[in-house]
Protein backbone atom coordinates (compact mmCIF):
# COMPACT_ATOMS: atom_id res chain seq x y z
CA UNK A 1 0.00 0.00 0.00
CA UNK A 2 1.35 3.43 -0.97
CA UNK A 3 2.10 6.15 1.56
CA UNK A 4 2.58 9.86 0.98
CA UNK A 5 6.32 9.32 1.43
CA UNK A 6 6.55 6.39 -0.98
CA UNK A 7 4.53 8.32 -3.57
CA UNK A 8 6.86 11.30 -3.27
CA UNK A 9 9.88 9.03 -3.66
CA UNK A 10 8.39 7.75 -6.92
CA UNK A 11 7.69 11.29 -8.10
CA UNK A 12 3.91 10.84 -7.82
CA UNK A 13 1.87 13.93 -6.84
CA UNK A 14 -1.08 12.79 -4.73
CA UNK A 15 -4.38 14.65 -4.30
CA UNK A 16 -3.30 15.50 -0.76
CA UNK A 17 -0.09 17.06 -2.07
CA UNK A 18 -2.11 19.18 -4.48
CA UNK A 19 -4.20 20.54 -1.59
CA UNK A 20 -1.08 21.38 0.43
CA UNK A 21 0.63 22.97 -2.57
CA UNK A 22 -2.34 25.26 -3.14
CA UNK A 23 -2.71 26.23 0.53
CA UNK A 24 0.99 26.92 1.00
CA UNK A 25 1.49 28.66 -2.36
CA UNK A 26 4.24 26.26 -3.40
CA UNK A 27 4.61 23.98 -6.39
CA UNK A 28 4.31 20.19 -6.21
CA UNK A 29 7.86 20.08 -7.56
CA UNK A 30 9.03 22.07 -4.52
CA UNK A 31 7.06 19.80 -2.19
CA UNK A 32 7.97 16.34 -3.51
CA UNK A 33 11.65 16.10 -2.47
CA UNK A 34 10.88 17.41 1.02
CA UNK A 35 8.20 14.79 1.58
CA UNK A 36 10.49 12.15 0.11
CA UNK A 37 13.19 12.83 2.71
CA UNK A 38 10.79 13.39 5.62
CA UNK A 39 11.21 17.16 6.05
CA UNK A 40 7.50 17.64 5.33
CA UNK A 41 4.69 15.28 6.25
CA UNK A 42 1.07 15.07 5.18
CA UNK A 43 -0.70 12.88 7.73
CA UNK A 44 -3.51 11.19 5.81
CA UNK A 45 -4.81 7.71 6.68
CA UNK A 46 -5.97 5.94 3.52
CA UNK A 47 -8.88 4.41 5.48
CA UNK A 48 -10.31 7.78 6.54
CA UNK A 49 -13.98 7.51 5.68
CA UNK A 50 -14.78 11.14 4.98
CA UNK A 51 -13.00 13.72 2.86
CA UNK A 52 -10.82 16.03 4.94
CA UNK A 53 -8.78 19.16 4.36
CA UNK A 54 -5.21 17.89 4.52
CA UNK A 55 -2.37 20.01 5.85
CA UNK A 56 1.36 19.80 5.38
CA UNK A 57 3.62 20.03 8.42
CA UNK A 58 7.29 20.83 8.14
CA UNK A 59 10.08 23.00 6.86
CA UNK A 60 9.12 25.99 4.75
CA UNK A 61 5.39 25.70 5.52
CA UNK A 62 3.11 27.67 7.80
CA UNK A 63 3.28 26.77 11.49
CA UNK A 64 0.36 24.52 12.33
CA UNK A 65 -1.73 24.34 15.52
CA UNK A 66 -3.20 21.24 17.15
CA UNK A 67 -6.17 21.15 19.52
CA UNK A 68 -6.53 18.41 22.15
CA UNK A 69 -9.99 17.27 23.21
CA UNK A 70 -11.36 14.08 24.74
CA UNK A 71 -12.97 12.51 27.78
CA UNK A 72 -11.30 11.57 31.05
CA UNK A 73 -11.99 8.78 33.50
CA UNK A 74 -13.84 11.30 35.68
CA UNK A 75 -15.74 13.18 32.97
CA UNK A 76 -17.37 11.38 30.05
CA UNK A 77 -19.65 13.57 27.95
CA UNK A 78 -19.58 12.80 24.24
CA UNK A 79 -21.87 15.67 23.30
CA UNK A 80 -19.53 18.15 24.96
CA UNK A 81 -16.54 16.69 23.10
CA UNK A 82 -18.47 16.98 19.83
CA UNK A 83 -19.00 20.68 20.55
CA UNK A 84 -15.30 21.10 21.25
CA UNK A 85 -14.49 19.43 17.92
CA UNK A 86 -16.84 21.84 16.15
CA UNK A 87 -15.18 24.80 17.89
CA UNK A 88 -11.77 23.54 16.78
CA UNK A 89 -12.93 23.34 13.17
CA UNK A 90 -14.76 26.69 13.28
CA UNK A 91 -11.74 28.59 14.57
CA UNK A 92 -9.34 26.94 12.13
CA UNK A 93 -7.34 24.36 14.04
CA UNK A 94 -5.04 22.55 11.64
CA UNK A 95 -5.17 19.23 13.47
CA UNK A 96 -7.16 17.75 16.33
CA UNK A 97 -6.24 14.99 18.79
CA UNK A 98 -8.70 12.81 20.69
CA UNK A 99 -7.12 12.01 24.06
CA UNK A 100 -10.12 10.15 25.45
CA UNK A 101 -9.37 7.55 28.10
CA UNK A 102 -12.81 7.34 29.73
CA UNK A 103 -16.03 5.82 28.44
CA UNK A 104 -16.34 3.91 25.18
CA UNK A 105 -13.15 5.30 23.63
CA UNK A 106 -13.67 3.50 20.32
CA UNK A 107 -17.15 4.98 19.87
CA UNK A 108 -15.90 8.41 20.96
CA UNK A 109 -13.03 8.27 18.49
CA UNK A 110 -15.22 7.17 15.60
CA UNK A 111 -17.77 9.89 16.36
CA UNK A 112 -15.19 12.66 16.61
CA UNK A 113 -13.54 11.50 13.38
CA UNK A 114 -16.84 12.14 11.64
CA UNK A 115 -17.39 15.50 13.34
CA UNK A 116 -13.92 16.91 12.61
CA UNK A 117 -13.02 16.78 8.90
CA UNK A 118 -9.44 17.82 9.56
CA UNK A 119 -6.19 15.97 10.27
CA UNK A 120 -6.90 13.72 13.26
CA UNK A 121 -4.53 12.25 15.84
CA UNK A 122 -4.80 9.94 18.86
CA UNK A 123 -2.72 8.29 21.58
CA UNK A 124 -3.44 4.55 21.24
CA UNK A 125 -2.08 3.68 24.67
CA UNK A 126 -5.09 5.52 26.14
CA UNK A 127 -7.31 2.89 24.56
CA UNK A 128 -5.04 0.19 25.99
CA UNK A 129 -5.33 1.87 29.41
CA UNK A 130 -9.12 1.92 29.08
CA UNK A 131 -9.09 -1.75 28.13
CA UNK A 132 -6.81 -2.55 31.04
CA UNK A 133 -9.18 -0.92 33.51
CA UNK A 134 -12.30 -2.54 32.05
CA UNK A 135 -10.93 -6.03 31.42
CA UNK A 136 -7.85 -6.53 33.59
CA UNK A 137 -9.12 -4.34 36.46
CA UNK A 138 -5.63 -2.83 36.55
CA UNK A 139 -3.98 -1.11 33.55
CA UNK A 140 -0.59 -2.49 34.59
CA UNK A 141 -1.92 -6.01 33.95
CA UNK A 142 -1.97 -5.34 30.20
CA UNK A 143 -0.26 -7.87 27.97
CA UNK A 144 1.95 -6.82 25.06
CA UNK A 145 -0.74 -7.64 22.53
CA UNK A 146 -3.05 -5.06 24.15
CA UNK A 147 -0.60 -2.28 23.23
CA UNK A 148 -0.44 -3.45 19.62
CA UNK A 149 -4.16 -4.07 19.24
CA UNK A 150 -4.97 -0.55 20.42
CA UNK A 151 -2.67 0.88 17.75
CA UNK A 152 -4.24 -1.30 15.07
CA UNK A 153 -7.76 -0.28 16.12
CA UNK A 154 -6.84 3.39 15.76
CA UNK A 155 -5.27 2.79 12.35
CA UNK A 156 -8.30 0.86 11.08
CA UNK A 157 -10.64 3.64 12.19
CA UNK A 158 -8.82 6.14 9.96
CA UNK A 159 -6.68 8.06 12.45
CA UNK A 160 -4.10 10.12 10.53
CA UNK A 161 -1.33 10.22 13.13
CA UNK A 162 -0.68 8.54 16.46
CA UNK A 163 1.53 9.34 19.40
CA UNK A 164 3.68 6.30 20.15
CA UNK A 165 5.83 6.34 23.30
CA UNK A 166 8.67 4.26 21.90
CA UNK A 167 11.62 6.44 22.89
CA UNK A 168 11.47 5.34 26.52
CA UNK A 169 13.34 2.08 27.12
CA UNK A 170 13.38 -0.25 30.12
CA UNK A 171 16.84 1.08 30.97
CA UNK A 172 15.55 4.66 31.02
CA UNK A 173 12.50 3.60 33.05
CA UNK A 174 14.81 2.25 35.74
CA UNK A 175 16.66 5.58 35.78
CA UNK A 176 13.40 7.40 36.56
CA UNK A 177 13.59 6.01 40.09
CA UNK A 178 17.11 7.36 40.53
CA UNK A 179 17.01 10.74 38.77
CA UNK A 180 15.33 13.29 41.02
CA UNK A 181 12.76 15.40 39.18
CA UNK A 182 10.76 18.24 40.65
CA UNK A 183 7.82 17.47 38.39
CA UNK A 184 8.30 13.73 37.99
CA UNK A 185 7.04 12.08 34.80
CA UNK A 186 3.92 13.94 33.66
CA UNK A 187 3.06 12.10 30.44
CA UNK A 188 0.16 9.72 31.15
CA UNK A 189 1.19 7.43 28.33
CA UNK A 190 4.82 7.64 29.35
CA UNK A 191 4.04 6.86 32.98
CA UNK A 192 1.88 3.88 32.06
CA UNK A 193 4.59 2.53 29.75
CA UNK A 194 7.35 3.01 32.33
CA UNK A 195 5.30 1.48 35.16
CA UNK A 196 4.39 -1.51 32.97
CA UNK A 197 8.04 -2.15 32.07
CA UNK A 198 9.13 -1.92 35.70
CA UNK A 199 6.38 -4.24 36.92
CA UNK A 200 6.95 -6.94 34.30
CA UNK A 201 10.70 -6.38 33.82
CA UNK A 202 10.14 -6.28 30.06
CA UNK A 203 11.18 -3.93 27.28
CA UNK A 204 8.72 -1.37 25.92
CA UNK A 205 6.28 -3.27 23.65
CA UNK A 206 6.42 -0.40 21.16
CA UNK A 207 10.18 -1.02 20.84
CA UNK A 208 10.04 -4.82 20.86
CA UNK A 209 7.38 -4.82 18.15
CA UNK A 210 8.42 -1.65 16.31
CA UNK A 211 8.78 -3.46 12.98
CA UNK A 212 5.21 -4.74 13.27
CA UNK A 213 3.96 -1.21 14.02
CA UNK A 214 5.80 -0.03 10.92
CA UNK A 215 3.99 -2.65 8.83
CA UNK A 216 0.63 -1.42 10.10
CA UNK A 217 1.60 2.24 9.66
CA UNK A 218 2.67 1.61 6.07
CA UNK A 219 -0.51 -0.33 5.33
CA UNK A 220 -2.81 2.49 6.47
CA UNK A 221 -0.39 5.39 5.91
CA UNK A 222 -0.46 6.37 9.57
CA UNK A 223 2.08 8.99 10.57
CA UNK A 224 4.12 8.34 13.71
CA UNK A 225 4.28 11.13 16.25
CA UNK A 226 7.12 9.85 18.41
CA UNK A 227 5.96 10.82 21.88
CA UNK A 228 8.05 12.52 24.52
CA UNK A 229 7.16 10.31 27.47
CA UNK A 230 9.82 12.10 29.51
CA UNK A 231 9.03 15.71 28.70
CA UNK A 232 9.69 17.98 31.69
CA UNK A 233 6.63 18.77 33.82
CA UNK A 234 8.44 21.60 35.57
CA UNK A 235 10.79 24.24 34.22
CA UNK A 236 13.26 22.97 36.83
CA UNK A 237 13.52 19.64 34.97
CA UNK A 238 14.17 21.10 31.54
CA UNK A 239 16.81 19.30 29.47
CA UNK A 240 17.69 16.68 32.07
CA UNK A 241 19.32 13.40 31.04
CA UNK A 242 16.03 11.51 30.75
CA UNK A 243 14.56 13.94 28.23
CA UNK A 244 17.71 14.11 26.11
CA UNK A 245 18.29 10.34 26.09
CA UNK A 246 14.74 9.73 24.90
CA UNK A 247 15.19 12.15 22.01
CA UNK A 248 18.42 10.46 20.98
CA UNK A 249 16.54 7.15 20.81
CA UNK A 250 13.93 8.75 18.58
CA UNK A 251 16.55 9.55 15.95
CA UNK A 252 17.19 5.87 15.25
CA UNK A 253 13.46 5.08 15.32
CA UNK A 254 12.86 7.82 12.76
CA UNK A 255 15.48 6.40 10.41
CA UNK A 256 13.89 2.97 10.64
CA UNK A 257 10.47 4.43 9.87
CA UNK A 258 11.75 6.33 6.84
CA UNK A 259 13.28 3.14 5.50
CA UNK A 260 9.74 1.74 5.40
CA UNK A 261 8.24 4.91 3.83
CA UNK A 262 6.46 5.80 7.08
CA UNK A 263 6.13 9.51 7.89
CA UNK A 264 7.37 10.76 11.26
CA UNK A 265 7.29 13.82 13.47
CA UNK A 266 8.98 14.08 16.85
CA UNK A 267 7.40 15.52 19.97
CA UNK A 268 9.04 17.95 22.38
CA UNK A 269 8.40 19.58 25.77
CA UNK A 270 6.66 20.56 27.97
CA UNK A 271 7.90 23.06 30.55
CA UNK A 272 10.98 25.07 29.52
CA UNK A 273 12.23 28.40 30.97
CA UNK A 274 12.17 31.22 28.45
CA UNK A 275 15.94 31.48 28.11
CA UNK A 276 16.13 27.78 27.10
CA UNK A 277 13.28 27.65 24.57
CA UNK A 278 15.38 28.54 21.54
CA UNK A 279 18.18 26.26 22.75
CA UNK A 280 15.72 23.38 23.01
CA UNK A 281 14.68 23.73 19.39
CA UNK A 282 18.27 24.06 18.21
CA UNK A 283 19.30 20.98 20.21
CA UNK A 284 16.38 18.99 18.85
CA UNK A 285 17.02 20.04 15.27
CA UNK A 286 20.72 19.24 15.62
CA UNK A 287 19.70 15.68 16.48
CA UNK A 288 16.65 15.09 14.28
CA UNK A 289 17.56 17.30 11.33
CA UNK A 290 14.61 18.53 9.27
CA UNK A 291 12.14 15.99 10.67
CA UNK A 292 9.04 17.96 11.77
CA UNK A 293 9.15 18.98 15.44
CA UNK A 294 5.91 19.08 17.45
CA UNK A 295 5.87 20.74 20.88
CA UNK A 296 3.40 21.14 23.72
CA UNK A 297 3.71 24.82 24.56
CA UNK A 298 6.26 25.02 25.96
CA UNK A 299 5.20 26.62 29.24
CA UNK A 300 7.75 29.20 30.34
CA UNK A 301 6.56 29.38 33.96
CA UNK A 302 4.79 26.98 36.30
CA UNK A 303 2.65 29.55 38.14
CA UNK A 304 0.14 30.65 35.48
CA UNK A 305 -2.72 28.34 36.47
CA UNK A 306 -5.93 29.61 34.91
CA UNK A 307 -3.89 31.38 32.25
CA UNK A 308 -1.59 28.65 30.99
CA UNK A 309 -2.72 29.29 27.42
CA UNK A 310 -0.97 32.66 27.67
CA UNK A 311 2.15 31.42 29.46
CA UNK A 312 2.57 28.62 26.94
CA UNK A 313 1.78 30.76 23.89
CA UNK A 314 4.84 32.84 24.80
CA UNK A 315 7.01 29.74 24.59
CA UNK A 316 5.15 28.56 21.50
CA UNK A 317 5.89 31.76 19.58
CA UNK A 318 9.59 31.59 20.41
CA UNK A 319 9.91 27.88 19.66
CA UNK A 320 8.04 28.16 16.34
CA UNK A 321 10.17 31.12 15.28
CA UNK A 322 13.19 28.87 15.85
CA UNK A 323 11.82 26.12 13.63
CA UNK A 324 9.04 24.18 15.41
CA UNK A 325 6.51 22.99 12.85
CA UNK A 326 3.42 22.02 14.87
CA UNK A 327 2.25 23.60 18.12
CA UNK A 328 0.03 21.71 20.55
CA UNK A 329 -2.16 24.21 22.34
CA UNK A 330 -2.84 24.54 26.05
CA UNK A 331 -6.06 25.95 27.50
CA UNK A 332 -6.77 28.08 30.59
CA UNK A 333 -7.78 24.86 32.37
CA UNK A 334 -4.41 23.10 31.96
CA UNK A 335 -3.35 21.54 35.30
CA UNK A 336 -6.82 22.32 36.69
CA UNK A 337 -9.44 20.28 34.89
CA UNK A 338 -10.96 19.20 31.59
CA UNK A 339 -11.46 22.26 29.33
CA UNK A 340 -14.89 23.47 28.26
CA UNK A 341 -15.72 24.79 24.80
CA UNK A 342 -14.86 28.41 25.63
CA UNK A 343 -11.48 27.37 26.99
CA UNK A 344 -10.81 25.31 23.87
CA UNK A 345 -11.48 28.41 21.79
CA UNK A 346 -9.28 30.61 24.03
CA UNK A 347 -6.37 28.19 23.75
CA UNK A 348 -6.73 27.82 19.99
CA UNK A 349 -6.86 31.58 19.35
CA UNK A 350 -3.79 32.15 21.57
CA UNK A 351 -1.86 29.54 19.64
CA UNK A 352 -2.93 30.77 16.22
CA UNK A 353 -1.54 34.16 17.23
CA UNK A 354 1.71 32.52 18.34
CA UNK A 355 1.94 30.53 15.10
CA UNK A 356 1.42 33.60 12.93
CA UNK A 357 3.92 35.63 14.96
CA UNK A 358 6.46 32.89 14.30
CA UNK A 359 5.61 32.74 10.59
CA UNK A 360 6.44 36.45 10.33
CA UNK A 361 9.98 35.27 11.11
CA UNK A 362 10.09 31.98 9.19
CA UNK A 363 8.13 32.78 6.02
CA UNK A 364 7.86 36.55 6.23
CA UNK A 365 7.07 37.30 2.58
CA UNK A 366 3.92 35.17 2.72
CA UNK A 367 2.86 35.80 6.32
CA UNK A 368 3.29 39.60 6.21
CA UNK A 369 0.51 40.02 3.65
CA UNK A 370 -2.12 39.52 6.35
CA UNK A 371 -0.56 42.22 8.56
CA UNK A 372 -0.17 44.57 5.61
CA UNK A 373 -3.87 44.27 4.82
CA UNK A 374 -4.79 44.94 8.46
CA UNK A 375 -2.49 47.97 8.64
CA UNK A 376 -4.12 49.45 5.56
CA UNK A 377 -7.61 48.82 6.97
CA UNK A 378 -6.69 50.55 10.23
CA UNK A 379 -5.04 53.47 8.48
CA UNK A 380 -8.07 54.07 6.28
CA UNK A 381 -10.58 53.47 9.12
CA UNK A 382 -12.12 50.60 7.17
CA UNK A 383 -13.90 48.86 10.03
CA UNK A 384 -15.53 46.16 7.94
CA UNK A 385 -12.16 45.01 6.69
CA UNK A 386 -10.51 45.36 10.11
CA UNK A 387 -13.06 43.08 11.72
CA UNK A 388 -12.98 40.57 8.86
CA UNK A 389 -9.19 40.36 9.02
CA UNK A 390 -9.10 39.79 12.78
CA UNK A 391 -8.00 36.36 13.97
CA UNK A 392 -11.32 36.22 15.86
CA UNK A 393 -13.79 38.40 13.91
CA UNK A 394 -16.70 37.68 16.26
CA UNK A 395 -14.86 38.83 19.36
CA UNK A 396 -13.44 41.88 17.57
CA UNK A 397 -16.90 42.92 16.38
CA UNK A 398 -18.40 42.44 19.85
CA UNK A 399 -15.79 44.68 21.47
CA UNK A 400 -15.99 47.32 18.75
CA UNK A 401 -19.77 47.67 19.04
CA UNK A 402 -20.31 47.32 22.77
CA UNK A 403 -20.12 51.04 23.59
CA UNK A 404 -22.58 52.13 20.94
CA UNK A 405 -19.88 52.84 18.38
CA UNK A 406 -21.27 54.72 15.39
CA UNK A 407 -21.54 52.16 12.58
CA UNK A 408 -19.74 52.55 9.31
CA UNK A 409 -16.27 53.39 8.10
CA UNK A 410 -14.18 56.57 8.29
CA UNK A 411 -15.06 57.18 11.95
CA UNK A 412 -12.85 56.78 15.02
CA UNK A 413 -13.32 54.15 17.72
CA UNK A 414 -14.06 55.05 21.35
CA UNK A 415 -10.45 54.61 22.46
CA UNK A 416 -9.27 57.94 21.01
CA UNK A 417 -12.47 59.48 19.68
CA UNK A 418 -11.84 62.90 18.21
CA UNK A 419 -8.13 62.56 19.03
CA UNK A 420 -7.79 59.74 16.53
CA UNK A 421 -4.50 60.14 14.68
CA UNK A 422 -6.15 59.48 11.32
CA UNK A 423 -8.75 62.19 11.99
CA UNK A 424 -6.32 64.85 13.23
CA UNK A 425 -3.94 64.17 10.34
CA UNK A 426 -6.23 62.92 7.57
CA UNK A 427 -3.32 63.08 5.12
CA UNK A 428 -2.00 59.91 6.79
CA UNK A 429 -4.90 57.98 5.33
CA UNK A 430 -3.42 58.52 1.88
CA UNK A 431 -0.51 56.21 1.36
CA UNK A 432 1.48 55.97 -1.85
CA UNK A 433 3.55 52.80 -2.08
CA UNK A 434 5.72 54.43 -4.73
CA UNK A 435 6.75 57.12 -2.26
CA UNK A 436 7.70 54.49 0.29
CA UNK A 437 9.86 52.68 -2.22
CA UNK A 438 11.67 55.90 -3.10
CA UNK A 439 12.55 56.58 0.53
CA UNK A 440 13.76 53.07 1.33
Amino acid sequence: MSTQMSAARRGVVTDEMKIVSKDEQVTPEWLLPKIARGAIIIPSNNKRRQKIHNVGIGKGLKTKVNVNIGTSTLNVNLEEEIEKAKIAVKYHADTIMDLSDGGDVKKIRQTLLEEAPITFGTVPIYEAYNYGVEVHKNPLNLIEDDFLKAFENNAKDGVDYTTIHCGITKEIAKKILKVQRYGGVVSKGGTLTAAWMLKHDKENPYITHYDYLLELARKYDVTFSLGDALRPGSILDSHDELQVQEMINMVDLTKRAHEKDVQVMIEGPGHVPLNEVAANVRLAKSLIGDVPYYVLGPLVTDVASGHDHIASAIGAAVSASEGVDLLCYLTPSEHLGLPNTEEVKAGLIAYRIAAHAADLVKIREKAIKWDMAMSEARRTLDWEKQLALSIDPEEAAKIHSRTGQHPGNSVPCTMCGGACVYIMLPQQRKYEKENLQQTE
